[in-house]
C-alpha cells in the first residue's frame, strides 16, 4: 500500500533524556555487537487504532523513565579510537537523549492502513523521522517518530541501534517503554537488565576452534556469478505469505515419523528450498541459509534474557543447490538441525575469538538466504496502556527474511513471512512455497479471490492454509 499525503511536522523533533540520573561511561561493546553487518538500526512499525492510541506527551514522558534503565540508548555510539577506521564501537553513555518526532497525517486512517498493511512499501519510510547525518556515528541509538493519523489513531515507528540491541534486548526495551506508560507516574524500574558486555569478551590468546561456514566465502567463487550480486541488479518485488498453525503441522509432519522438528525449522527448510528453486542457481552452487540463534542459555555460565546486547550468533546450512532441491523437506530440516546443534559455548567463543582476529569480518552473503524470526519476541504484544496494536512489522522490506507473528484474528499462531526477491522470480517463489513435497512438481493452481482478506489472495486447491499476498509493481522497493 502506497501512504498518500506527507506527514506535517508542526515542531521540531526534540531529545528525550533520562527522567534520572544515569551512570556516564563508556561502554565498550562486544565483538558479536561490533559487527559490520550490524551497523543499521532495526525499525518497528506499529498501527494503533484510536481507541489504543496514546497521547504523544505521555510518550514522550514514558521513554523519559524508561531510558533511566536502558540508558545506554541515550548515549552515542563512537569508535574507540577517531584515528583507526577497524576500532572498536563504544556507548557514551552521555546521556545526550533519544530523537523523538511527532507528526500529523490526516490523510491516512488506521483501517485504510490495515486494508493494505499486507507488504511494506517505499512510502512507508515517511513515518519515521529522517535524521539528516553525516555518517552511521551521528545517527541517535534510538530514534522514534509518532504519527497521528485522520481517525484519532498513530503510528509508531521506532529505529534502535543493531550495534546495541538483538532482537530480545530491543523488545525487552519497548516492554519496559510500554508498562511506564501503561503505569504513568508508578516506578517501573527493572534493575535486571544487563549492559556489562564482559561475558563476552574475547580469549587471550584467541582460539579459532571452528570453521565458522557462516563467514567462509563459497557461494559465489569460481565459475558462478554470486546470487547476492543478481539480486542487487534487479528491481525486488516483497513477497508476504502467512502460513497457519495447520499449514506449519503439514509441513512438519511431511517429515514424521523419521524427524521430529520445531516450526521454525520446517519452515526455514521450506522458504529456503523454494527460495532456491525460484532463483535457479546451477546445481553445484553451494547454498547457504543464515538464521539467527539465540546464545543466551547456550552460554557457560548463561547470560540473563534481560541482557541488552546482541546475544545471538548466525547459525548456517549449506549444500549445492542441486542437493537441496533433491533432498526434499526432510533434507533441509536435517541441515537446519545440524546448524543449530553445533552451537554451544564452544562455538560462540570461537567466533567471539574469530571477530577478533578479523577484524571487520562479515557474513558470506554471496548465496545465501538469512532469515530472522520475530516471532518468539512479544514483539506483537506490546500495550502502551489502552490497549495493542492492530499491526506490528517492520517498517521495510529487504533481501533478508522475516518471520513475524500474525496479528490478526483468525489466526492463531501463523507465522508470516516476508522478504524481497527478484520481481521476476516472485510468482515462482510464492509458487514453490505452496507446494509440499508430496504434491505433483507442478500442479495446477488457481487463484481465486479471497472476500475476507481484504484484497489479497488465497491459492486453492492442495494447501487452503497459505495465504498469499500478491506482489505488485506499485510495492517495488528502490
Amino acid at each position: 500500500m502506497e501512504i498518500p499525503g506527507e506527514c506535517e511536522y508542526r515542531s521540531e523533533p526534540v531529545l528525550v533524556t533520562p527522567s534520572q540520573p544515569t551512570p556516564r561511561c563508556s561502554l565498550y561493546l562486544s565483538n558479536l555487537d561490533d559487527q559490520r553487518f550490524l551497523r543499521f538500526s532495526i525499525k518497528y512499525l506499529y498501527v494503533f487504532p484510536a481507541v489504543a492510541a496514546v497521547a504523544a506527551d505521555a510518550l514522550r514522558a514514558a521513554l523519559a523513565r524508561a531510558l533511566v534503565d536502558y540508558y545506554p540508548l541515550a548515549g552515542r555510539l563512537r569508535p574507540s579510537d577517531d584515528d583507526d577506521a577497524g576500532a572498536k564501537l563504544l556507548v557514551d553513555c552521555n546521556a545526550e537523549g533519544a530523537l523523538f518526532a511527532e507528526a500529523f497525517l490526516p490523510s491516512l486512517t488506521a483501517g485504510d492502513f490495515l486494508q493494505g498493511s499486507a507488504k511494506p512499501h517505499k512510502s512507508w519510510r515517511k513515518l519515521l523521522y529522517r535524521v539528516d547525518a553525516s555518517s552511521f556515528f551521528a545517527v541517535p541509538p534510538l530514534v522514534v517518530q509518532v504519527t497521528r493519523l485522520g481517525c484519532g489513531g498513530m503510528v509508531l515507528c521506532t529505529a534502535i541501534s543493531h550495534c546495541l540491541c538483538d532482537g530480545i534486548a530491543s523488545a525487552n526495551f519497548l516492554h519496559a517503554w510500554a508498562r511506564a506508560a501503561a503505569a504513568a507516574h508508578t516506578s517501573v524500574a527493572d534493575a535486571t537488565v544487563l549492559h556489562d558486555r564482559r561475558a563476552l569478551r574475547p580469549r587471550c590468546p584467541p582460539r579459532v576452534a571452528f570453521t565458522h561456514p557462516e563467514y567462509t566465502s563459497g557461494g559465489g567463487t569460481g565459475t558462478h556469478p554470486s546470487l547476492l550480486s543478481q539480486l542487487l541488479s534487479q528491481p525486488l518485488a516483497p513477497v508476504s505469505l502467512t502460513f497457519t498453525a495447520s499449514h506449519l503441522l503439514r509441513l512438519k509432519t511431511g517429515c514424521s515419523p523419521s524427524l521430529r522438528c520445531t516450526s521454525f525449522e520446517a519452515l526455514a527448510a521450506h522458504v529456503w528450498r523454494a527460495w532456491v528453486l525460484s532463483l535457479g542457481p546451477p546445481p553445484a552452487m553451494r547454498v547457504k541459509l543464515l538464521f539467527s540463534v539465540n546464545v543466551r542459555r547456550r552460554l557457560k555460565p548463561e547470560l540473563p534474557w534481560s541482557y541488552s546486547g546482541n546475544a545471538f550468533v548466525l547459525g548456517c546450512a549449506e549444500a549445492t543447490a542441486g542437493e537441496l532441491v533433491a533432498s526434499g523437506s526432510s533434507g533441509g530440516v536435517r541441515l537446519v538441525q545440524e546448524a543449530k546443534e553445533c552451537i554451544d559455548d564452544d562455538y560462540v567463543r570461537s567466533m567471539v575469538d574469530l571477530l577478533e582476529e578479523r577484524r571487520g569480518a562479515k557474513p558470506d552473503l554471496a548465496a545465501t538466504l538469512v532469515i530472522s524470526a520475530w516471532t518468539r519476541l512479544g514483539l506483537e504484544d506490546i500495550d502502551f496502556g489502552k490497549g495493542r496494536a492492530a499491526h506490528m512489522g517492520p517498517l521495510t522490506s529487504e533481501i533478508y527474511c522475516v518471520f513475524l507473528p500474525v496479528v490478526a484474528d483468525g489466526y492463531p499462531d501463523g507465522v508470516t513471512v516476508l522478504v524481497s526477491v527478484p520481481q521476476a522470480a516472485a510468482e515462482s517463489f510464492e509458487h514453490h512455497c505452496c507446494l509440499l513435497d508430496e504434491e505433483p512438481a507442478t500442479p495446477a493452481m488457481a487463484l481465486v479471490d479471497n472476500d475476507h482478506d481484504d484484497g489479497n489472495k488465497k491459492l486453492q486447491g492442495s494447501h487452503p492454509d497459505l495465504v498469499v499476498h500478491q506482489h505488485g509493481r506499485h510495492d517495488i522497493l528502490a
